[in-house]
C-alpha cells in the first residue's frame, strides 16, 4: 500500500486510502467483523485494487465508525 498524506475528517486522522486490517485497529473490531458487516449490507462495499484487497477511503472510514457507534451506544 502507498503512503498517503494524512487528514482529519469526522474526528479522525486517517490516510487517504486505508486497508481492513488499518480500519478495524482504528474501530477496535476485528477484520472479520468488518467484512461480516460489508456482507450482510450493514456498511456499503469499499472498492478493490488490483490484487482484489479491500481500500476503505476516508468517506467509507467516516460512515463505518458512524455505524459502529450507533451499534455499540445502543447496547
Amino acid at each position: 500500500m502507498q503512503i498517503s498524506e494524512v487528514v482529519t475528517k469526522g474526528g479522525l486522522d486517517v490516510k487517504k486510502r486505508m486497508t481492513i486490517t488499518e480500519v478495524s485497529e482504528i474501530l477496535g473490531v476485528s477484520s472479520k467483523t468488518l467484512a461480516r458487516w460489508e456482507k450482510v449490507g450493514k456498511i456499503k462495499k469499499p472498492k478493490r485494487d488490483w490484487r482484489g484487497w479491500r481500500v476503505y477511503e476516508e468517506d467509507d472510514i467516516v460512515q463505518i465508525r458512524q455505524f459502529h457507534e450507533a451499534v455499540f451506544e445502543a447496547a
